[in-house]
């Protein structure tokens, strides 16, 4: 599949963490910081600087030249016609800010709460109403055919671009070809430039509309080139995928992309649940499944009663650790993570949907006193949980599977709820033998 960064050390999967905001994006108030079918971090509109640009030296200009000459002649070797070629590159342009953003790194990360709360603020549900209702029969048509609800693909498609407001005006070209020139995964971003000059070649869409985030992911639901290729459909009829202008192709193709990576059709994504006195929280890890009803044997309660929805494999996660809510989540919800793969944003997307849809939200009460901690202060945290025995891995300054593990079993050993989940008291005391 398209999700290519696996984060390694301490992380091993950004499963716990919002997703990043964009770095220096020009996002309205209302917009989140999105994911992609792409794996990569696919939220910036920031507009390319035109004065930075004035800026390059004639060193990085004539490198970036020869680069782009290069891979020309490898595109054609690879059946890519002259035509395409003088399209995509004979104005190919550097972008020193696609540079700056790839290296870019937020010190601090995102609350969950922070960025459910523009995520799924009362706005967005609004506006992803009345997208809803203008859109009602297409999207029971989609559904009918992909099986995914329509207030599904409407939550991607508001977490991902605010509805199309934001989906970013780089030209991919050229913000592929700088990566792939000097960014940090080279090879990622030459693999996908080669797939969007494929895109070109069709006849979908042309190089000036083709246009998105830094790191090249387009349109309106954030598609990476390869993910375009592999899942875009013609929504429409008229013979082209366009998931820049037309919303019948965006929708199509974003269940399109959701059915063919596993979507149960007639399953929830999950439910808030309750958990009962003495939980085990190391089971609180996407890797734990176990089916609803052994989960209701423990004590797992539906949050406002009722059945546990039905799954044959659901995993139960809290995001905020015991202070937080938590939630029962089966397939459907890991479908959404292939998308991106940050349980932050699988639950924007299915809260917002169940808000789409009038159903309520989430009901418990976030630990909103917790100030958020910084890259450094995890660092030094899982040093120094090293240091005192409880293994880690190597530092890396984020939250995974691992470094909650090593987390637990300090608690446990300080006579403290097991959660996993740092906060900065527990840092210090941590710290301070």
């Amino acid at each position: 599949m398209c999700l290519a960064v696996a984060l390694v050390g301490c992380q091993s999967v950004a499963d716990t963490q919002a997703a990043s905001p964009a770095p220096a994006a020009a996002q309205s108030s209302e917009s989140a910081s999105s994911g992609s079918a792409s794996g990569t971090a696919a939220d910036s509109a920031a507009r390319p600087d035109a004065a930075a640009e004035d800026k390059v030296t004639p060193q990085a200009r004539a490198g970036f030249d020869t680069w782009v000459a290069d891979f020309r002649r490898q595109a054609a070797s690879e059946g890519i016609d002259q035509a395409t070629l003088a399209e995509a590159f004979d104005h190919a342009t550097y972008q020193p800010r696609v540079i700056e953003l790839d290296r870019s790194q937020p010190e601090f990360t995102r609350q969950v709460w922070s960025y459910l709360d523009s995520a799924v603020s009362d706005q967005r549900v609004a506006n992803g109403r009345a997208r809803l209702d203008a859109h009602r029969a297409l999207a029971e048509r989609i559904e009918q055919r992909y099986g995914v609800p329509g207030s599904i693909v409407v939550a991607i498609w508001g977490v991902e671009s605010n509805y199309g407001s934001n989906f970013g005006s780089f030209e991919t070209i050229d913000a592929l070809s700088t990566l792939g020139y000097e960014g940090r995964r080279q090879a990622f971003a030459r693999g996908e430039l080669m797939a969007a000059l494929k895109i070109l070649q069709n006849g979908d869409i042309d190089r000036d509309h083709m246009r998105g985030s830094w790191a090249g992911a387009m349109g309106h639901t954030q598609f990476i080139p390869s993910s375009f290729l592999a899942y875009a459909v013609d929504g429409d009829g008229d013979g082209r995928r366009d998931i820049w202008g037309s919303i019948p192709d965006v929708m199509a193709s974003t269940a399109n992309y959701l059915a063919k990576s596993g979507w149960q059709r007639g399953q929830p994504w999950g439910a808030e649940v309750s958990l009962p006195a003495g939980f085990d929280y190391a089971q609180t890890e996407l890797s734990v499944r176990h089916s609803s009803q052994a989960w209701a044997a423990q004590g797992v309660a539906r949050v406002g009663g009722g059945a546990l929805p039905d799954f044959a494999e659901a995993s139960v996660i809290a995001p905020a650790g015991a202070e937080g809510p938590a939630f029962l989540v089966g397939p459907n919800f890991r479908v959404i993570m292939r998308y991106n793969a940050s349980t932050s944003y699988a639950l924007a997307v299915a809260t917002l949907a169940d808000r789409i849809a009038g159903r309520p939200g989430i009901q418990g009460q976030w630990p909103r006193s917790e100030p958020a901690l910084s890259r450094t202060q995890v660092r030094e945290m899982q040093q120094a949980l090293n240091a005192r025995g409880f293994d880690v891995g190597t530092p890396d300054g984020r939250i995974g599977p691992n470094t909650r593990a090593g987390l637990r079993a300090y608690q446990r050993s300080i006579g403290v709820t097991p959660d996993g989940y740092p906060t900065q008291a527990l840092i210090q005391r941590l710290e301070a033998l």
